[in-house]
């Protein structure tokens, strides 16, 4: 079978490798869509903290189970699927205390083991998320990112009613401003310095967007939702700029949940911080309830995935569709490997 290998940064070659088994507790699956990630690309420049070369990418996929171990049960051939793409240690602290995703020892398929960017993967079968009947592999490929999403709001609790201000309209700052909006917020406002992915927004229902590079952030947040300002805001860029405007702009008392990765360490104004007894919380990937809240929007009609999907490579041309996303990186939202 074909597989995609990134071996050293900005070189992706494809490779003639032998077909996987299944073990006794795997499915193998036939990989039909690959979602190429922010994450994917920082790796891909060498920019990741915690991926580097070699590698076989992709953590956002679906596929079609056409192979299962013996010990399978709860799954079927021909099942749709998408992945939890954690592998977890299962007997450190995080593990026992059901936060499996903030494992000790956790590696992700795509980053630290092999990815989806080959023609079959085996997968263990509790990682196999099935996907409602009639959802395209598209959306199936994007409950990943979109869980992102899911769980950085659910860090805030019950945020119905709510204002929240999200930091940065790239597609996990877009799938967050959805989530939020999905999970019962009022309003939503948006930020970013491209009004291309501003408009992909308001495509997507968000309420509020301001292009940070020629509004005054603080003007149009109250202009939004008062003097109160938001009651939340989320960091999706990972910039010393956006967690400084999230600290500054924030009222006292505010939850700041922090999405984006950061490639270089912040400087952060931490009396601030404390003078507003702020909270500034981490987010890392999600839950299995995470995928199953996602599909749940999905099915609800309360995700717009179609704005986001900028353009589909076929898996030959996978060196292409990196290229295509450095050639176009202001215009890019989405970029999707076709098996």
């Amino acid at each position: 079978m074909k597989q995609a290998r990134l071996i050293e940064p900005e070189k992706i070659v494809l490779e003639d490798v032998e077909k996987p088994v299944p073990e006794k507790s795997q499915v193998l699956i036939k990989v039909k869509r690959i979602g190429v990630c922010g994450s994917d690309i920082h790796a891909y420049y060498d920019q990741h903290p915690y991926i580097s070369c070699p590698i076989v990418q992709g953590h956002e996929f679906s596929g079609e189970i056409v192979e299962m171990g013996e010990d399978v049960d709860t799954l079927s051939l021909g099942d749709r699927v998408t992945v939890l793409p954690q592998l977890v240690c299962g007997q450190c602290y995080p593990c026992t205390h059901n936060s499996y995703h903030i494992c000790n020892d956790l590696k992700v398929i795509g980053c630290q083991a092999d990815g989806a960017a080959r023609e079959y993967i085996p997968v263990d079968s509790r990682l196999v998320v099935k996907l409602p009947e009639g959802m395209s592999f598209d959306f199936g490929a994007m409950v990943e990112p979109l869980a992102v999403g899911v769980h950085a709001v659910a860090r805030l609790g019950d945020v119905s009613g709510m204002n929240i201000m999200v930091l940065g309209a790239g597609t996990i700052g877009n799938l967050t401003a959805q989530a939020a909006k999905g999970l019962g917020a009022r309003s939503v406002l948006i930020t970013d310095i491209s009004g291309y992915r501003l408009e992909k927004a308001r495509d997507c229902g968000i309420d509020f967007g301001v292009d940070v590079s020629q509004e005054i952030l603080e003007t149009k947040l109250e202009e939004a939702f008062g003097h109160d300002r938001a009651d939340a805001i989320l960091e999706c860029v990972g910039v010393e700029d956006t967690i400084a405007d999230a600290i500054a702009l924030a009222r006292k008392g505010t939850d700041i949940v922090i999405v984006g990765v950061f490639a270089e360490k912040p400087a952060v104004d931490i009396g601030l911080v404390q003078d507003k007894e702020l909270r500034l919380m981490g987010t890392l990937m999600y839950k299995e309830e995470d995928y199953r809240t996602a599909i749940g929007l999905i099915q609800a009609g309360k995700i717009r995935f179609d704005p986001l999907i900028s353009k589909h490579f076929r898996f030959e041309d996978y060196p292409q569709a990196y290229k295509y996303i450095e050639a176009y990186r202001d215009k890019t939202m989405k970029v999707l490997i076709d098996l």
